[in-house]
């Protein structure tokens, strides 16, 4: 099946990378991580903060390919302190209601970037 690497104008630019890619009604949604949308880190030691904006990003992203986040059908999130779960949870609960989509979450020593502290992939299928 023929697929589309989506130019998105909802999230920041990418070097190397695309944020989605879209294959027949599935969306396939790159790691998020805490940049704004001119590619700026956001809350650099605020795991809230930076989940926030996470969850933004993936709101933009599936939002501009013509979906909603009720859309998506899987996601695995990673995190470098496990002390930011909860943190995370409670951004995460703003976003998304239940039944919350399927999660893969890990506790990782670090990100491409150290002062990152949360990533979240996703895979949305779109109506």
């Amino acid at each position: 099946m023929a697929h589309e690497i989506l130019k998105l104008s909802s999230v920041h630019p990418t070097r190397g990378y695309s944020h989605a890619a879209k294959a027949g009604n599935t969306l396939y949604i790159a790691g998020q991580v805490a940049n704004d949308i001119n590619g700026n880190p956001v809350g650099k030691g605020d795991m809230a903060a930076q989940a926030e904006q996470v969850f933004t990003n993936l709101k933009n992203i599936v939002e501009e390919a013509g979906g909603s986040l009720s859309n998506i059908v899987k996601m695995t999130t990673l995190l470098t302190h496990f002390a930011s779960i909860d943190a995370y949870r409670s951004a995460r609960g703003r976003y998304f209601s239940d039944p919350m989509p399927p999660n893969t979450l890990m506790i990782i020593e670090s990100l491409a970037t150290p002062d990152y502290m949360i990533e979240v992939e996703a895979i949305a299928v779109l109506d």
